[in-house]
């Protein structure tokens, strides 16, 4: 048998225990080899693209060369299995258990309150068990590096940074010195210890476990052996000499050559590529080696980013800092690529070969000249990293025989300087809007030109040179006036036409304007200091900072809340930061969701049919090709719907199949029913859907100009008399604003399995907010009643609204499968099909007319509200109808008339989200005070205050405001963040700097609590209390992240008078709680705690003769005294918020049972010439009541106020004009990750403030925070209205939301930004529209 025609066994260590396998299949992923063969599900699929970190493991590899051993986390969703042959894996399940011990970086993340849903938990402890390995003491930096490719969008990652500080020497204490805070601003009765980190057990490397001295056996033998694994579609060859490439090369020229496989993967996952030969070159000493020549370094293509980063910083550490200039900018520019477990396998080599127009290191290469060495059977040959060598989009002049062998990489002369400059939408993890490498050499001991290179990336569709702008320099002196001469020819050099791929032109234009801006300082300063009587021109002290780059550090942050009485008994943990239910679960991968329970016997998977059209009529659909692949048992559509195809939860108005017309891109038009969801998604795509298309209507603009609405379900919103209002006014101004969508990203995406029964029965396992909801939808949909439909929900790993309804539509859809088939059926959506189809929050325009006095007291505003729903109504009428009643936020204006208008488009249907409306309306009303203040000159805080409610007041909507406590929030807000001195100090630095800006704002926030539709105001609950004296726990809410079952057992603790220990939650189910109310709106705690209150009052009822004739009694002989006496010891609790009411007639009601109130203060910098940005300090004061667990409701005001960041700045949802979505997946939409957060992010909750109206005088925390937020957006528009004034530009502006890079800069008009010509909307088609 030939060499290449073998195929070898497969061996690799997983959490100690041996693994071999006889028929690996290349393809196949380590992801989904650990949860589908070995089943172990702690790792988790949260993107597939190595976007977000969730199913990160550790990878251990022995080196037979150095006989060292390394540790690097990895992106398990992209490395194939096949690359792990003679190395270790660990997994979160080999590092600690629930059932032995915790690791230490499990324990610490749980007590420190890092983990909510817990789903993105796991990759996070192990890129952290990583880090230790290799370094057991780190910095905060390091931490902050390692976890950068970790997403989590429920904590706000303060509690993970200040958790897993106690590793370090720099770290905080964690909030205790001596029983106080190192940072303790608190009061008597006000504590900051949320944990006590000397309960933590140490961390001793030593007892690590080692590597298999099994496969250090195996590897010495196998050192020279190549090796083969044939799979059934894919053939994996792993050589250990470069001949044996080059031999593989010539027999499959079109083979694939992988490192890290980073793009191979993303493309056999994402655009349907097939690699029927892979080779992988992580083995080939001639690709792996370094080594420091006389010229500069040599390095293997198949080095790994991380281990180049090590070698050339401890260069540029120990060579003269003259030389390294170059090595210096390749460093730079590695640590802004991709996130750690991407470093760790990506290589230069294969950074080149993928040839990418927005490559961040090929720009580097180009400006550096370096040089390549590629090799064939031919021969070895030297290409320059020139103008030459990418010839177009993904091609070079590297031929099809020929792999790179080599990068070379030159020192650096003493008179040559070099800079490199990158672009992003998120600081971290992201990949470039735009990217520049600039190099220049001067003559020896002068200021002219001899040689310059300015490369770009993101301009075109290779890399390419500034070419007339690189030969003008050449001669020229580095001195004023020459980048007023370079600006026109480098427009000249990087043109881009409207409607480019992309899209931003005049903003992406603009950076390459910018960044040669910046590399002429930078040089500039260096010269100046070198040659001072040379240069003849100086950096302006103003213009010092352009080149100040944003910068981790350890994040500061207090954390105060009120101390429990010391009278209170210990068993009693209402008001006490106690850990999540589920922290320690989650932390060892143990928490169990959806997609982690085992496969059912007989189960089947679900591939979707998806229209690729926005609106069209279906000319036919063609199932026969899918039905042939071997494995598909069927295809399911609207004809195979027993019951309605058309379901809804507030309005029926949601199809689970296309019925003869699809309205946007993503509908379902059917399912494929196969073995499994490799074989379900292939077959999906062969089946064959011809269109008519028909005109679509896309955006808010498009709607109101083909009066395309839905009938509104709520009347406008008046007070008073408008007209007088605005006569009687000094001034009145009109303006307009856009709020983007935001996609909820939750980690798990949809999952459900249906698991039908005999007589009709369907039991339904989703990850929904709702049970109710989808039991209700499945019932319709198999036309069978409620009472056969069975809902039970363990936990969901993130919801934010976007569970509530449309994955309910999901359950009905996939019921109908089921029952078809009458087999279990599992499906989990892919992250790129739950971005596509699951909808967003409403993007919303508002139109508003308001008049004022010269003292910033408003006296009338008008508002047309349009808010664009998709292609159905879903939740968006009692979205739009909560914004309305909440479009004063915290102002008394007199006269006030809002109107709402739903848009009918062809995108998937909006749904609900965190904020429900309120986020929209609050960011209107602050942009109207925002513009009056401007507009009257008047302080932003002046203008508030005289507009704020008092005590007494009336809403409205006619309630009543009582227990008024904003005022306190604002107060003490502005008092704990100095926010008067600091005021000063960044008008002071603003006026010290050109470039660089900063910014300070604060706002408040009203949130009322309650369901706007009366009706979703109860819950209900069941108490068992056993003979053993255990109690177990039922509710109608669901736990999602937000520690709903842990306050709900602290709740009955307090009721019961016994310890938590006793009392247990197992699920939420339809079954022993019916007609559930969704897990939404905030009262969760509010209605179920009451329910479960009123339960456990009725057991202690018939408990108390018990306890009478027995008062030295214990609990266990009380609840057996009852038992044996045949009392009952199951109970039922209802609750209903009372005395809820409203009238349209008359537009006066009480709405809500309470309000919730908050306030904060955000300073922010931006670069002017980029329009980045960072968060340098938020202050947040919450009024919440009495805190039912204060640890768990700071995280959920850090998390929200992290989520609203993301919405108000960041998260930039964009759609081609064909409906078609674009922002797919975290590379391309992007939520704010580790290093977003401010670097000092403090929280207090307003102390002695009970609330009379809910459970243990708490109140609603999950939504409100989300709305505090809009403090970072105004912050950003104080900083660029100094920009403006610095460039002679006064007065209001408009400023969008998310104020993206691209808006920031775009505002901060300049000498630079009037050179570009911004084409005229509606001449061109653009590459993405906002909807």
């Amino acid at each position: 048998m030939s060499l290449y025609d073998k195929s070898d066994v497969l061996v690799f260590f997983c959490n100690g225990k041996k693994i071999v396998d006889h028929h690996a299949q290349p393809e196949v992923t380590i992801l989904t080899y650990l949860r589908t063969k070995l089943l172990l599900t702690g790792s988790k699929l949260g993107c597939g693209e190595g976007g977000c970190g969730a199913c990160t493991i550790m990878v251990s590899q022995y080196s037979t060369q150095s006989g060292s051993i390394s540790h690097h986390a990895v992106n398990a969703c992209l490395i194939p299995i096949c690359s792990l042959h003679g190395m270790a894996v660990t997994t979160i399940e080999g590092i600690g258990s629930i059932r032995t011990r915790l690791h230490p970086v499990q324990e610490r993340l749980a007590k420190a309150h890092g983990t909510q849903c817990g789903f993105c938990t796991p990759g996070i402890v192990m890129s952290m068990y990583a880090l230790l390995r290799n370094r057991p003491q780190p910095t905060m930096d390091e931490i902050q590096t390692a976890l950068a490719g970790n997403l989590c969008r429920c904590t706000g990652y303060r509690s993970i940074l200040q958790g897993y500080s106690t590793f370090t020497k720099e770290g905080c204490c964690g909030g205790s010195r001596d029983g106080k805070c190192c940072l303790d601003k608190g009061a008597e009765g006000v504590s900051t210890e949320l944990f006590d980190p000397s309960e933590f057990q140490p961390y001793h490397p030593s007892q690590e476990v080692i590597f298999p001295p099994e496969l250090k056996i195996m590897l010495d033998k196998e050192v020279s052996i190549m090796k083969t694994f044939k799979g059934d579609q894919v053939t994996w060859f792993r050589p250990i000499t470069l001949q044996e490439v080059l031999a593989l090369k010539e027999i499959h020229p079109n083979a694939s050559m992988v490192v890290g496989n980073t793009e191979v993967g993303i493309e056999v996952k994402f655009k349907n590529r097939t690699y029927p030969v892979l080779i992988d070159l992580n083995h080939v000493p001639e690709l792996t080696s370094m080594e420091t020549t006389p010229n500069g370094v040599r390095i293997g293509a198949s080095v790994p980013l991380t281990t180049l980063d090590g070698y050339l910083k401890q260069l540029v550490k120990t060579q003269p800092e003259h030389k390294t200039r170059i090595f210096a900018a390749v460093v730079d520019k590695i640590q802004r690529f991709g996130s750690t477990q991407i470093r760790n396998k990506a290589s230069l080599g294969g950074t080149i070969a993928r040839r990418s127009p927005i490559s961040d290191l090929n720009p580097v290469l180009m400006a550096a000249d370096c040089t390549l060495e590629v090799t064939s059977k031919r021969g070895t040959r030297l290409i320059t990293m020139d103008a030459n060598v990418f010839t177009g989009s993904k091609q070079d002049i590297i031929a099809k025989d020929e792999v790179i062998q080599v990068i070379n990489i030159p020192f650096t002369s003493e008179n040559e300087y070099m800079k490199v400059f990158k672009l992003s939408l998120r600081r971290e993890m992201d990949i470039s809007v735009v990217n520049a490498a600039m190099r220049v050499v001067f003559k020896p001991g002068t200021n002219v030109v001899e040689e310059c290179r300015l490369a770009f990336g993101g301009m075109a569709a290779t890399s390419v040179f500034a070419v007339r702008t690189m030969a003008s320099l050449k001669g020229r002196a580095w001195c004023d006036g020459l980048v007023e001469a370079m600006c026109p020819l480098l427009i000249q050099d990087l043109p881009l036409p409207p409607g480019a791929p992309g899209g931003m032109e005049p903003y992406r234009q603009s950076l390459t304007l910018g960044f040669f801006f910046k590399f002429y300082l930078f040089v500039l300063e260096k010269i100046t200091k070198k040659l001072p009587d040379v240069s003849g021109s100086t950096v302006p002290t103003s213009y010092k900072t352009a080149n100040q780059d944003h910068r981790n550090g350890f994040v500061k942050a207090v954390q105060m809340f009120q101390e429990v009485p010391s009278t209170q008994p210990d068993s009693d943990g209402v008001g006490r930061p106690l850990t999540h239910l589920d922290a320690l679960k989650q932390v060892t991968g143990e928490a169990v969701y959806v997609d982690d329970i085992p496969a059912v016997k007989g189960e089947l998977y679900l591939g979707l049919v998806m229209s690729e059209k926005a609106h069209a009529k279906i000319v036919a659909v063609d199932a026969s090709a899918a039905l042939t692949v071997e494995g598909v048992h069927s295809f399911v559509d609207i004809d195979d719907v027993p019951g309605s195809n058309l379901v809804g939860a507030v309005i029926q108005d949601d199809l689970l199949f296309a019925d003869k017309e699809v309205t946007c891109v993503g509908q379902v038009i059917g399912v494929v029913v196969a073995d499994n969801q490799a074989i379900a998604q292939s077959a999906a795509k062969l089946v064959k859907v011809d269109y008519e298309e028909l005109p679509a209507t896309i955006t808010i603009e498009d709607a109101i100009e083909q009066n395309s609405f839905y009938p509104t379900t709520s009347r406008p919103i008046t007070r008073g008399n408008i007209q007088a209002g605005m006569e009687s006014s000094h001034h009145t101004l009109e303006g307009e604003i856009h709020i983007g969508g935001q996609e909820h990203f939750y980690l798990e995406t949809f999952s459900t399995l249906i698991l039908p029964g005999e007589d009709g029965e369907v039991e339904v396992i989703s990850a929904t907010q709702s049970p109710t909801t989808a039991q209700t939808m499945v019932s319709k949909a198999l036309g069978v009643p409620g009472n056969k439909v069975k809902c039970r929900v363990k936990r969901v790993g993130g919801g934010f609204g976007g569970k509530d309804m449309r994955c309910c539509v999901h359950a009905a859809m996939c019921a109908v499968a089921a029952v078809k088939i009458n087999r279990p059926v599992r499906l989990m959506l892919d992250r790129v099909e739950d971005m596509s189809i699951t909808g967003i929050r409403e993007p919303v325009t508002a139109r508003y007319k308001v008049g004022y006095n010269d003292d910033g007291q408003l006296n009338a505003l008008q508002i047309d509200l349009y808010a664009n729903c998709g292609n159905s109504l879903d939740a968006s009428g009692v979205v739009l109808t909560r914004a309305l009643f909440h479009c004063e936020n915290a102002y008394n204006i007199p006269s006030l008339s809002v109107t709402g208008h739903l848009c009918k488009t062809n995108l998937p249907s909006c749904t609900a989200f965190r904020g429900f409306g309120l986020p929209q309306s609050l960011l209107i009303i602050e942009s109207v005070i925002s513009d009056v203040a401007s507009k009257c000159g008047l302080s932003q805080t002046k203008v508030r205050e005289i507009n704020f409610f008092r005590e007494g007041d009336e809403t409205c909507f006619g309630q009543e405001l009582k227990n008024w406590n904003l005022k306190r929030c604002w107060n003490k807000c502005l008092t704990q963040s100095d926010f008067e001195e600091r005021r000063r100090d960044v008008t002071k630095f603003n006026g010290e700097n050109r470039w660089r800006k900063r910014g300070i704002a604060v706002t408040p926030m009203q949130y009322g609590a309650a369901f706007e539709y009366k009706t979703l105001n109860q819950a209900g609950a069941l108490v068992h209390i056993y003979n053993d004296g255990s109690v177990l726990l039922s509710h109608g809410g669901v736990e999602m992240g937000q520690g709903l079952h842990t306050k709900m057992i602290q709740v009955a603790s307090k009721t019961l008078g016994i310890p938590q220990e006793k009392i247990h939650i197992s699920e939420t189910s339809t079954q022993t709680v019916p007609n559930t109310t969704p897990t939404a709106g905030s009262i969760s705690s509010d209605i179920n705690g009451m329910a479960i209150k009123a339960a456990c009052e009725t057991l202690l009822q018939r408990l108390d003769q018990f306890v009478q004739d027995e008062p030295r009694g214990s609990w266990e002989s009380w609840v057996m005294s009852a038992y044996l006496n045949r009392v009952s010891l199951s109970a039922t609790g209802f609750y209903k918020i009372p005395d809820l009411h409203f009238n349209w007639d008359t537009n006066r009601g009480t709405l809500y049972r309470y309000f919730v109130f908050g306030v904060a203060v955000t300073e922010v910098e931006i670069d002017c010439l980029t329009g980045s940005h960072q968060v340098l300090r938020t202050d947040i004061v919450m009024d919440v009541g009495d805190s039912i667990n204060p640890a768990i409701d700071i995280g959920q005001i850090e998390g929200g106020f992290i989520q609203g960041y993301g919405y108000y700045v960041l998260e930039d949802y964009r759609i081609a004009p064909s409906g078609h979505l674009l922002t797919k997946g975290p590379g391309l939409y992007k939520i704010p990750a580790i290093g977003d957060i401010p670097k000092e992010f403090n929280v207090s909750l307003l102390t002695r403030t009970p609330n009379p109206f809910a459970i243990c005088s708490s109140k609603a925390v999950g939504e409100p925070p989300l709305m505090l937020a809009a403090s970072v957006f105004f912050a950003i528009k104080d900083a660029i209205q100094s920009a403006r004034e610095d460039a002679g530009i006064t007065g209001v502006f408009r400023l969008d939301s998310p104020t993206t890079a691209e808006r920031i800069r775009m505002a901060c008009q300049d000498q630079f930004t009037q050179r570009i010509l911004t084409p005229e909307p509606g001449t061109y088609v653009p590459f993405f529209i906002r909807p």
